[in-house]
C-alpha cells in the first residue's frame, strides 16, 4: 500500500508550505528519519523528514511550488509495489507568488480544496497505540517521556520531535495552544475595502509570514484588553559600565556587548522578581511559567521573527548576547528551528536603532507582556540638587493584556526594571 508525504505543520501559525528544495529525487531509497526535503513556512526554512522507509515513486509539488497542510507532496511504495491508478496526485500546487501590476478589478478565485490527510500509522507505547514519528519515539525513549501524554502537530495529529522538545522544556508550547484566546461571541470587524489600484501601482501578494503577522496582531489587538504603561530611564551608569566591558573585551578579542543585551538581561530578571507577569491566559486559568522564555524581536526582509531564549534567568549578559546574534543571524536567513521561536513567555521590542524614542508594542498572543525599547537620547534634566544638567534617558513602553497583569502588578515590574537598568552592576553579580 502506498505511503504518502504530506505537507507537515511546522510552525503554530502555518497555514501551507513551499518546497525550496528535494534533498531526495524520484526514484531513491528513503529511510525514516531521513531528511527528504527543505519546506519554507511563515517564520523559517525548516528541514521536512519522512516518517516512513519506502522508494521515492512520485513527487507531486515541483521546487517552488506551494501546498496547503495536509496535502500530498510526495508518494513512497515498498520495492517492487505498484503505484495506484492515477498515481495518487493531488490537485496542482499554486506557484510561488511573485509581485505584479495591479488591475483595477481583479478576478477573485476560488479556494482550492483541501486533500483530506491520510491516517497516520500507530506505535505502541506502553500499551497504549500512539501516532508518532521515528525521530519523536528515539527522543522520547532517551529522554523517558511518555508519548501517550503528548499531543500531537504534525500531520493527522501525529507527535513529532518538537512535541517531545517542547515536554521536555516545560511544555510552553502546548501552555500557548492551550492559552489561545475562545472565541468571544463578536463578530469580526469587516475589513475596510482598499482604494481601487490606479495605473501604475503594483499589487504585491502577502507572503506566509506577512498573513501570519496580520493573522495573530489582529487577533492580538481584538481579542486582548490592553493597557499601556509608560516610563523614562537613567542609562548614563549602563552606558558607561557597558563601554569599560567593551574596552576590556576588545583586548580579550571578545565581542562587544550592545545597551539591549544589558535591557534583556534587565527585563529578565525583573520577571524573576515579579513572577505574575511571566504568564499568560488559558480561559479558566492564569498560567504563570516557571522559566522566563525570552522572546526578542527580530525584523527580516519579510516581516518579524521572535527567537527565544530558552531559561533565560539561568544566562549571564555574555551568554544572552552570543544566543541573541546566533538567533537573529539564523532569523535573517530563515534557518531558525521551530522549537527556537516558539513557547516564548515575554517579549522584548527594541527599535532603538532605528531613531524610535518611545513607541507602544502590540501583545504577541498568547504572552501577556511586550516591552517597547527606545533609543537612549541625551537631554537637559534636572539633578538631585536642582540644577538643569545634560542627562542620558531611555523610554520603556510596557503593553499589558489586563487580563492577567493589574496596573499595579505592570507598575511593580517596571519599578524593578528601572531599579537595575539604573543600577547596572546588580545585573553583574
Amino acid at each position: 500500500m502506498p505511503s504518502y508525504i504530506e505537507m507537515p505543520k511546522l510552525s503554530d501559525t502555518m497555514t501551507e508550505g513551499t518546497v525550496v528544495k528535494w534533498r531526495k529525487q524520484k526514484g531513491d531509497k528513503v529511510a525514516a528519519g531521513d531528511i527528504i526535503a527543505e519546506i519554507e513556512t511563515d517564520k523559517a526554512t525548516m528541514e521536512m523528514e519522512s516518517f516512513e522507509d519506502g522508494i521515492l515513486t512520485e513527487i507531486y509539488v515541483p521546487e517552488g511550488g506551494k501546498v496547503a497542510i495536509g496535502q500530498r507532496v510526495a508518494m513512497l511504495l515498498a520495492p517492487g509495489e505498484s503505484a495506484p491508478a492515477g498515481g495518487g496526485a493531488p490537485s496542482a500546487p499554486t506557484p510561488a507568488p511573485k509581485a505584479e501590476a495591479a488591475s483595477p478589478a481583479p478576478a477573485s478565485a476560488p479556494a482550492p480544496q483541501k486533500a483530506a490527510p491520510e491516517p497516520a500509522p500507530a506505535s505502541e507505547n506502553g500499551g497504549v497505540r500512539v501516532k508518532a514519528s521515528p525521530l519523536a519515539k528515539k527522543v522520547a525513549a532517551e529522554k523517558s517521556i511518555d508519548l501517550t501524554r503528548l499531543t500531537g502537530t504534525g500531520p493527522g495529529g501525529r507527535i513529532i520531535q518538537r512535541d517531545v522538545l517542547s515536554a521536555q522544556g516545560g511544555a510552553p508550547a502546548a501552555a500557548a495552544r492551550s492559552a489561545a484566546p475562545a472565541a468571544s461571541g463578536v463578530s469580526a470587524p469587516q475589513a475596510v475595502p482598499p482604494t481601487p489600484p490606479g495605473e501604475g501601482d503594483i499589487r504585491i501578494p502577502l507572503t506566509g509570514m506577512r498573513r501570519a503577522i496580520a493573522e495573530r496582531l489582529l487577533i492580538s489587538k481584538t481579542q486582548i484588553p490592553h493597557f499601556y504603561l509608560n516610563i523614562e530611564v537613567d542609562v548614563a551608569d549602563l552606558l558607561r559600565i557597558r563601554a569599560e566591558i567593551n574596552a576590556d573585551a576588545e583586548k580579550a578579542g571578545q565581542a562587544k556587548l550592545t545597551v539591549n543585551d544589558f535591557i534583556l538581561k534587565a527585563a529578565i530578571l525583573a520577571a524573576t522578581r515579579v513572577p505574575k507577569v511571566n504568564a499568560s491566559f488559558a480561559g479558566d486559568s492564569v498560567i504563570q511559567y516557571a522559566n522566563v522564555n525570552m522572546a526578542v524581536a527580530v525584523a527580516v526582509e519579510d516581516g518579524l521573527v521572535t527567537p527565544v531564549i530558552r531559561e533565560a534567568q539561568k544566562k549571564s549578559i555574555r551568554e544572552i548576547s552570543e544566543i541573541v546574534k546566533d538567533l537573529a543571524t539564523r532569523a535573517r536567513t530563515k534557518k531558525l528551528k521551530p522549537e527556537e521561536y516558539q513557547g516564548g513567555t515575554i517579549t522584548v521590542s527594541n527599535l532603538g536603532a532605528y531613531g524610535i524614542e518611545s513607541f507602544s508594542a502590540i501583545i504577541n498572543p498568547p504572552q501577556s507582556m511586550i516591552l517597547s525599547i527606545g533609543a537612549a537620547v541625551k537631554k537637559p534634566v534636572v539633578d538631585a540638587k536642582g540644577q538643569i544638567v545634560v542627562g542620558q534617558r531611555l523610554n520603556i513602553g510596557l503593553s499589558c493584556d489586563h487580563r492577567v497583569v493589574d496596573g499595579a502588578i505592570g507598575a511593580e515590574y517596571l519599578a524593578e526594571l528601572r531599579k537595575l537598568i539604573e543600577n547596572p552592576a546588580l545585573m553583574l553579580i
